[in-house]
């Protein structure tokens, strides 16, 4: 079982995409702007194939644990993206929430030339169930396409 994150369109400083969990569509990812030159916590993945992880420590992991207690194993981290660390899949609206990673939701808006996302820990919390049991019972990667 594998995702796939489809970027369809650009913002002044955003991407927005499209989420497939196996070619099922489950929500609007958004990300920074696509650039040639990476700009720590302010550029789009760069397509390719990646494994996901669970990142079972650090600050944000503590923040979702207390805010999902019921179901958080670990951040969702997009692993072995060249000059990238410590990128998530997470809850967020605007860019100002990525630094880097993968915000999801379920409607999408364009606001001042940017993209946005709305319904997100909802989106987010349907999103993880499924990737964790996935993860569980096997790897899972996610593919990064950009049209």
């Amino acid at each position: 079982m594998n995702l796939t994150l489809v970027c369809v369109k650009q913002g002044k400083e955003s991407t927005l995409s499209e989420l497939y969990l196996d070619d099922q569509f489950v929500g609007y990812g958004l990300e920074d702007a696509v650039r040639k030159t990476k700009i720590k916590g302010s550029t789009a993945i760069p397509p390719g194939k990646y494994r996901l992880g669970l990142n079972t420590y650090g600050a944000m992991n503590a923040r979702y644990k207390r805010k999902f207690p019921k179901i958080h194993r670990g951040m969702i981290e997009i692993m072995q993206i060249p000059n990238f660390n410590y990128v998530y899949i997470h809850i967020g609206n605007h860019i100002g929430d990525t630094s880097g990673c993968v915000l999801v939701g379920n409607k999408m808006a364009l606001v001042d030339g940017d993209y946005e996302i709305y319904q997100s820990k909802k989106a987010y919390v349907a999103l993880y169930e499924k990737l964790v049991e996935m993860m569980v019972n096997g790897e899972v990667f996610i593919e990064v396409i950009s049209k």
